[in-house]
């Protein structure tokens, strides 16, 4: 099945209601159909490759990236291909301050694994029952917003978001950090706010899986690569260092040698 053929059947194609559209999306539309505005594949393939192509080459360098999708619609799909390709993720609620204030989310999620410890050992019988169900709802809570992010160990580089209207305020912290945002955004939206926009249906399961799938593969195929690289180099400077090693062992014997 041709790209074309998967994004159209994914239903990628659908935007909002005309009287919902924003007017910067005008560039991405086709046209409007029964009041709906129809989104412009040509548009979404495009800006689709440029976000692989931009993905793959952040995680090519060991960076981070970050989805963001708390929308019923997104969770699953972002928690999955998120985990899929290695990346975090935020599938349930955005917290304010998770990037600008990054040191106090590093904090809960060492609280996680401290009530994570808790529970698991002995340790949790020398609670009383009222304290127990206590850690056991702090414990659930922490683990609900913060799960997918405790192998961030450092700001993302970039953030793959589904809907940047929903994600205001993800977005809005990228921005002021310098973080760049790549995003699956709908009629409804303002394609200023982020970096690299990928036109299409931000409201549809199948839609969202279809993307995210995709740019998660790159993410993948990325991360892959690069460790082909470095393995590369690795090979290289061993042979080197055997070449030097020989060589000086050469010399020496020829020194021996002639000494004698």
């Amino acid at each position: 099945m041709s790209l074309v053929n998967e994004l159209v059947e994914a239903g990628v194609h659908f935007g909002h209601r005309a009287s919902r559209w924003n007017p910067k999306m005008r560039p991405y539309i086709y046209a409007r159909r029964n009041l709906i505005h129809i989104i412009d594949v040509r548009e979404t393939i495009r800006g689709l490759l440029r976000a692989k192509k931009y993905l793959a080459d952040v995680a090519g360098r060991n960076s981070l990236i970050l989805f963001v999708g708390t929308k019923r619609q997104a969770s699953e799909s972002v928690a999955r291909e998120a985990a899929r390709c290695g990346m975090p993720w935020v599938s349930e609620r955005w917290l304010g301050g998770t990037l600008t204030n990054f040191r106090t989310i590093r904090d809960r999620l060492g609280r996680l694994e401290q009530l994570e410890a808790i529970r698991q050992g002995e340790a949790i019988n020398s609670y009383s029952k009222k304290m127990q169900s206590t850690l056991t709802r702090e414990y659930r809570k922490i683990y609900r917003n913060l799960n997918g992010m405790r192998t961030m160990t450092r700001l993302p580089e970039c953030l793959v978001v589904v809907d940047p209207k929903k994600e205001k305020n993800a977005v809005k912290e990228a921005r002021a950090l310098g973080i760049a945002v790549v995003s699956l955004i709908d009629t409804d939206c303002d394609p200023d706010t982020v970096d690299l926009p990928i036109p299409g249906n931000d409201d549809s399961m199948r839609s969202i899986e279809v993307i995210t799938r995709l740019l998660a593969d790159a993410i993948a195929a990325g991360k892959s690569q690069a460790a082909i690289q470095q393995q590369m180099a690795n090979e290289g400077a061993a042979r080197e260092a055997a070449r030097k090693a020989d060589a000086a062992a050469a010399e020496a014997k020829a020194k021996a040698e002639a000494d004698a």
